[in-house]
């Protein structure tokens, strides 16, 4: 539809104008269509290279590249947490070279920049399950800012303890460990390596799953940290048994006169604990020249510490076996050995140096007891316990 309109000029001329509205809504929604189609080609285009991207990145690396450069202003980042927070997962896929490298580093300054509290890492080197750990349980329980628990087992039997159990997911990777061979000192390696990377952790101590603790939480940590040595056995046993063990090839390293024996069950500090996984001099010499009937889980920590830090050691063991009947192992007690002349026994019958002077408090652990023993250890447990 047009409409024409009639201007008057001067001398009678008129000029007709006419407005074509039509032709001018026609042509806006052509325009706006042009537009419309430069704009979804281009979000097309765009969506195509973005998924090309992720597909070839990947895209956790495009949503980390552009979430990493932001970092709200009011937000302070600190970088020593991650020194010094223990893994929240003790299971990880470092190889035992990565693990022990990982392990040996040790601050030079005897001051922490931070409020360290030191822990006892309860270290467990089992073959199977934890058939005592209702025992274990009640001693640590009320006291999880002073402990951490780690248990080497070839079989993980992390399913059976619930989220509240202090042992539930403790275990770390694992591997075989044969008695009287290297790959036992390998797994207490591992397990100190792994308790390493825990700064707390102050104190380590080997159990198996037969041993039991003969005194409450406090009393354990109050004799631990205020001993001025580490416990571990190492004598100079010159029979068939001690230096009968020893290699010849064995030298320069080890001579014979610095060959010791001990128990594989120790309480060794921190200082120690990187000593023996940073070790790569003496390993070596003791896989090749110590194998059975050389037993080497009894021999090579006692030897390594006694020529490195003799002075750091008591030379003498916290957890209690009785090798009275004889054999190649300590007796195992049942559940009809339980009762409180027992314990009196242990307790009560040795006396031993601990800081230069006398104590008759000897042991803090006892091995070993089987699992009929449970019951009888739980019904005992509260007297034991609480002194």
């Amino acid at each position: 539809m047009q409409c024409s309109r009639v201007l008057q000029l001067e001398e009678g001329k008129e000029i007709v104008v006419t407005s074509s509205r039509t032709g001018l809504t026609k042509a806006f929604p052509y325009k706006l269509l042009l537009l419309l189609g430069f704009f979804l080609a281009f979000t097309v285009v765009l969506f195509f290279i973005s998924v090309s991207t992720i597909k070839y990145y990947g895209i956790n690396s495009v949503v980390t590249s552009v979430t990493s450069s932001f970092v709200p202003c009011h937000e302070k980042i600190n970088d020593l947490d991650k020194w010094i927070k223990p893994p929240v997962v003790l299971m990880h896929n470092m190889s035992d070279e990565e693990l022990l490298w990982g392990a040996s580093f040790m601050p030079r300054r005897k001051e922490y920049p931070f409020n360290r509290v030191p822990k006892i890492a309860f270290m467990f080197l089992t073959m199977g399950p934890l058939p005592l750990a209702p025992l274990w349980e009640r001693l640590l329980k009320g006291h999880e800012k002073l402990y951490s628990v780690y248990i080497h087992s070839p079989v993980s039997s992390s399913a059976k303890f619930p989220a509240s159990s202090v042992f539930y997911r403790r275990h770390i990777p694992s591997q075989v460990a044969e008695w009287g061979r290297m790959t036992m000192c390998d797994a207490e390696r591992r397990l100190l390596a792994n308790a390493l990377l825990d700064i707390s952790n102050e104190w380590f101590v080997l159990l198996s799953e037969s041993c039991i603790p003969l005194f409450n939480f406090t009393t354990i940590y109050t004799y631990m940290t205020k001993s001025e040595h580490s416990f571990m056995g190492s004598f100079d046993d010159p029979g068939a048994y001690g230096r009968g063990r020893y290699h010849g090839n064995m030298a320069p390293e080890v001579f014979i006169d610095q060959w010791r024996k001990g128990s594989q069950w120790f309480e060794i500090n921190r200082e120690l604990a990187v000593s023996i996984v940073k070790d790569t001099l003496y390993y070596p010499k003791f896989k090749e020249f110590c194998q059975p009937a050389c037993y080497v889980d009894e021999h090579y920590f006692p030897t390594m510490l006694t020529i490195e830090k003799p002075a750091a050691l008591a030379n003498r063991s916290v957890t209690w076996v009785d090798w009275s009947r004889g054999g190649a192992h300590p007796a195992t007690f049942g559940a009809q050995d339980i009762n409180e002349e027992f314990f009196a026994r242990i307790l009560k019958g040795d006396n031993c140096t601990y800081n230069g002077g006398y104590t008759s408090m000897c042991y803090l652990f006892a091995r070993k007891f089987s699992p009929s023993a449970l019951e009888p250890l739980v019904q005992i447990a509260p007297k034991l316990l609480s002194s």
